[in-house]
């Protein structure tokens, strides 16, 4: 796998495990049959931050996790990991995950992947606006002396 490929992967492995359960299960396509390599397990991993994003890295808690691995009868393997607790939401993000590698690449990114992106900016944008909203600039007079 190029590295081009890693990071298209990433890329969607990221979306997936940040879009809604609810969203991703509507448009999940017809369940293919699969294995279950790993049954979704709940558990946690460190968070890790930098002071300013630039300085020493150091760890900011723990968060909760769900990961899950399936087999398509192909033999493509897929992979997903979600924030929280649910564990259909880290199954079905397995499953994109293993089709995405396959043939159906093309018709998933259309019919999955394009509207959560559009639904992950839509939320991104929203959360900019409020934030806006309490923006305060402070300027300073100059007197005339």
């Amino acid at each position: 796998m190029t590295d081009e490929q890693k990071a298209e992967r990433a890329a969607w492995m990221g979306l997936l495990a940040r879009s809604q359960p609810s969203e991703l299960a509507r448009l999940m396509p017809a369940l293919p049959p699969h294995d279950t390599i790993r049954a979704p397990e709940i558990g946690t991993t460190m968070i890790r931050g930098r002071a300013g994003a630039t300085g020493a890295a150091f760890n900011l808690g723990e968060m909760t996790v769900t990961r899950c691995a399936v087999r398509l009868a192909s033999g493509v393997e897929g992979h997903g990991y979600v924030q929280g607790r649910d564990k259909d939401h880290a199954r079905n993000a397995a499953l994109i995950d293993a089709l995405m590698q396959g043939p159906e690449a093309v018709a998933l990114r259309a019919a999955v992947l394009a509207p959560l992106q559009a639904s992950a900016t839509a939320r991104a944008r929203a959360r900019a606006g409020e934030a806006a909203a309490t923006k305060v600039e402070f300027f300073t007079m100059v007197r005339g002396e």
